[in-house]
């Protein structure tokens, strides 16, 4: 062993652990089967570089190690618990799915038969079952008022199914659409954009907040190929207004088709955007997709992760012949669904109530006694709050229920706990609603608002020089209206 020179000390950074050491210890080494070489080295890294900057030990550098890779999972999302009061958040992933969905997932992570035919061995229709599902959940009065029969498409998102629909139903032509009907969705995508890139022309008809029957008539020409109606889902237009129904555009088309001669009929398209399958009385306003069907829509469009409750998909419901021509576009295979989202939809379609229908339907009477118990728990008050529907769906429709009030400088430590909870920011109040909370996750929730109440309090505490971080963010508001 080499003496240290007389003066000078040993670098404590010569007593950190090399990489291949760390790499045999017992917790590194059996988690090899959950994360890769790569996370594992870098997660080795890291300790080694903390030690070297002198924020630990090297003797801490293996602790360390091993706490990290046992905290370490293969994605970093992280789940949340949602306790804004907003259903369908879009920031957190909108709707979450059933546990039907949920175990329809994890059979289909494997090999399926997502396109084959296990009675004969051969290749079969894609989906099928999905589609079956999506065509058992339209009323028999549906079925019956359109004698050519019903068929439907699922492709990867709504965006998606209206650019096919846009691109095989009306090609390079124009597409005539209401102005008050130009919607803006999530992130800052416009829907006259999305459009103009496939190629179809926008013949924009009556203004913002009238259009009439008339300009839908005097726009048709020999460069009509088809109309759309999209549902403004994510604002309101009040006062003197007006605008064509689906009834009144079949109409037209339909009279369209006899005096063109050659019976050549413009498609109706109808994006209602949330995906109601049937009307819902909390929702009045809010259309569905059987209506629009039976109104006289040559294909309706719906999101499948919105009022459905199941996982991002975008559904095209409708004529038999329209959908047939839909899915043997080309564009149709690169937006097709894929097994995971056929499972999880399907098992949406065919399973129990959904989380959405759960908590946009949950008795206020419920959600108080819930409220009171958690803040009885908290030592806090509970005080009226108003959720709302999310996601582009219902604006303005507000759903009565309570929520626990809390110091706004706890949300940043709710955010960041463990569990993550993701609170309401709302008039220098930290705002906790259950309404979207399930009942069993009641007690992690007070025990992740008791553990945030302590840590702001250790924070607080005299010569504490901890910062709890911003309080003025409201990470739910905007929530982006989505698509």
């Amino acid at each position: 062993m080499t003496a240290v020179p007389s003066g000078r000390s040993e670098d404590p950074r010569r007593r950190i652990p090399r990489t291949d050491t760390l790499l045999t210890l017992p917790e590194v080494v059996d988690a090899r089967s959950r994360l890769s070489e790569a996370v594992l080295r870098s997660l080795i890294t890291q300790a080694q570089s903390r030690a070297r900057s002198g924020e630990i030990t090297p003797e801490d550098v293996p602790p360390v190690v091993r706490a990290a890779v046992a905290s370490r999972t293969a994605t970093t999302l992280r789940p949340v618990l949602n306790a804004t009061g907003v259903v369908v958040h879009t920031n957190l992933g909108r709707a979450p799915l059933s546990p039907a969905a949920v175990e329809a997932l994890v059979a289909s992570s494997g090999y399926v038969d997502v396109e084959l035919d296990l009675v004969s061995g051969q290749r079969s229709k894609r989906g099928t079952g999905t589609r079956q599902a999506l065509l058992a959940a339209v009323p028999a009065a549906v079925h019956e008022a359109i004698p050519e029969g019903l068929d439907a498409l699922v492709v990867n998102n709504g965006a998606a199914a209206l650019v096919l629909a846009t691109t095989a139903l009306a090609g390079t032509g124009e597409l005539i659409v209401s102005r008050g009907e130009l919607v803006e969705i999530g992130a800052g995508f416009r829907l006259p954009d999305l459009i103009a890139s496939t190629g179809t022309r926008l013949r924009e008809v009556g203004t913002t907040n009238r259009t009439h029957r008339a300009d839908y008539a005097d726009a048709i020409g020999p460069q009509t190929t088809g109309l759309l109606k999209v549902h403004p889902s994510n604002f309101r237009v009040d006062g003197f207004t007006s605008s064509v129904s689906i009834a009144e555009l079949r109409t037209l088309v339909d009279e369209a088709a006899a005096d063109s001669g050659d019976g050549r009929s413009l498609p109706l398209i109808v994006d209602i955007g949330s995906g109601l399958l049937t009307p819902d009385p909390l929702l009045p306003d809010e259309p569905d997709l059987s209506g629009a069907l039976t109104a006289g829509a040559d294909v309706v469009i719906a999101s499948g992760d919105k009022l459905l409750g199941g996982p991002q998909a975008g559904i095209l419901l409708g004529r038999r012949r329209t959908i047939q021509r839909l899915a043997t576009h080309p564009l149709a295979r690169a937006v097709r669904a894929d097994k995971l989202t056929l499972a999880a939809l399907e098992a949406t379609l065919t399973g129990g109530p959904s989380p959405v229908t759960r908590s946009l339907h949950a008795a206020p009477a419920r959600l108080r006694e819930r409220a009171d118990l958690l803040a009885a728990a908290v030592d806090a008050p509970v005080v009226a709050h108003e959720g709302r529907v999310g996601g582009g769906g219902a604006p303005g429709v507000p759903l009565a229920g309570w929520a626990v009030r809390l110091p706004e400088e706890l949300a940043p430590l709710l955010r960041t706990g463990e569990p993550a909870v993701l609170p309401r920011v709302h008039d220098g109040a930290c705002l906790v609603d259950l309404r979207c909370i399930p009942e069993s996750d009641d007690g992690r929730l007070a025990s992740a608002v008791r553990a945030a109440q302590a840590l702001l309090a250790s924070t607080s505490s005299p010569g504490s020089t901890r910062s709890t971080g911003s309080t003025g963010d409201h990470p739910d508001q905007p929530l982006g209206p989505g698509h």
